[in-house]
């Protein structure tokens, strides 16, 4: 059953063609006011979705002072990006709930899913389906996860990941090369290859830093993309304007 913030992603999806999910993790901020203002100015650039997580994690009490901080701040739902099971708070609106498909361990795949679903149910937090393959280079998301990483080079598999995702019945899939990859973001040949494969939202992550390459990407087949680093870097209204900008426009381009 879709829950009210999957229902949301949606009708935007429907609405505006392409979206962008701004990725907050507290760690990389100075302090937790300046994860507060870049969540602000996402939410006033008109960003569709507020993430708050990575691959390491704030946890604990920390997770749940400042998830409460965004949330009194903006109006767009707040999503976790959970690393793992202690990152769930139930001051956020929703969390992706994934399971990385091409993780050799299958904690990864499966057990921690099992160990979160109790919490996520007391919590009251909605679970939105996320299928979700790490790419080369992978970065730290791909040492913590033990991913079999997708050679950049080989489109195919990830499409038949996608494929796969789809037919196991998970609602979102995502691709990932890792926070801030030196390669850069996933090729535009494997993000067309991933678009012809599945109908369920494509969200692409990882290495997306200018509007050029957020409108190449969207352009490309993505439906989503999902952009962390570049705003820690620099995350003005206008800077987060212009990424949404582009996005809308690689839609509109398709």
């Amino acid at each position: 059953m879709q829950g009210k913030t999957e229902k949301y992603i949606l009708g935007e999806l429907s609405r505006k063609k392409g979206l962008l999910f701004a990725l907050i993790d507290p760690l990389d901020y100075k302090s937790p006011q300046d994860a507060v203002k870049t969540a602000k100015n996402a939410d006033e650039a008109d960003a569709d979705i507020i993430l708050i997580g990575g691959s390491t994690g704030v946890q604990g009490e920390d997770l749940d002072t400042i998830t409460k901080m965004i949330k009194e701040s903006v109006s767009k739902p707040v999503v976790l990006f959970p690393g793992n099971i202690g990152t769930l708070t139930k001051h956020a609106d929703a969390v992706y709930f994934m399971s990385m498909l091409n993780s050799r361990n299958s904690y990864w795949i499966s057990e921690a899913q099992m160990l979160a679903a109790p919490m996520v149910k007391r919590y009251g937090i909605e679970p939105l389906p996320v299928a979700y393959v790490v790419v080369d280079p992978g970065g730290t998301v791909g040492w913590v996860g033990d991913a079999k990483r997708i050679p950049r080079t080989k489109p195919k598999i990830a499409a038949a990941f996608g494929m796969a995702a789809e037919c196991m019945g998970f609602r979102f899939f995502i691709t990932d090369a890792g926070s801030n990859p030196e390669l850069g973001h996933i090729p535009l040949d494997m993000v067309r290859a991933v678009r012809s494969s599945i109908s369920i939202p494509y969200i692409a992550a990882g290495g997306i830093r200018t509007p050029d390459e957020a409108r190449a990407v969207i352009k490309a087949g993505a439906d989503i993309i999902q952009v962390g680093t570049a705003f820690e870097r620099e995350g003005s209204v206008q800077k987060i304007r212009d990424m949404v900008k582009a996005v809308r426009e690689g839609a509109k381009s398709r």
